[in-house]
């Protein structure tokens, strides 16, 4: 599949029926980067490639799974590299008691922005969330997914203005 270099970016897509081994066998075909958090969440995938291509994708795997969308439906929804790049350090980090939170809503914007100034966690940011009486940092990818880590010593975090 050819994609235009200069227009690519990260988009979510969500996978229906735990069909995600055959997206992901066509995408390695067309030799196409993706990232699957299948650890926290199965029904998720995201795709780097341009909006043609993630098009095309949609249109053969249209019954497998579908992307994002912007707010006002017009077009597919990217998500910028440095928010991709947070949500896979958080996801891929091999440690226990991430929760995944569904789909990114306002209600999990509450509170602080932090950074993570050690610990497994080291380096990521995102909003700190009260959950099941634990302060725990949430990051998302906007309008997609949230995940929330396990408990975060208050002395590890920074807030970021």
């Amino acid at each position: 599949m050819y994609q235009n270099k200069s227009t690519v970016s990260w988009f979510a897509a969500k996978v229906f029926y735990n069909r995600t081994l055959p997206v992901k066998r066509a995408l390695d075909e067309a030799k196409i980067e993706y990232y699957c958090p299948e650890k926290v969440v199965q029904s998720l995938i995201f795709i780097k490639t341009d909006t043609l291509s993630a098009r095309l994708l949609e249109q053969r795997f249209f019954s497998k799974m579908w992307f994002y969308r912007t707010m006002d439906g017009a077009g597919l929804a990217r998500i910028a590299d440095r928010e991709m790049e947070l949500f896979m350090f958080v996801t891929s980090s091999g440690e226990k008691g991430l929760t995944y939170l569904g789909d990114d809503k306002p209600e999990y914007h509450t509170g602080d922005r932090v950074r993570v100034i050690d610990g497994p966690f080291k380096g990521a940011e995102g909003y700190i969330k009260r959950i099941k009486k634990d302060r725990r940092l949430v990051v998302s990818v906007a309008g997609v997914a949230a995940v929330a880590t396990s408990f975060i010593h208050p002395d590890f975090l920074e807030i970021i203005s």
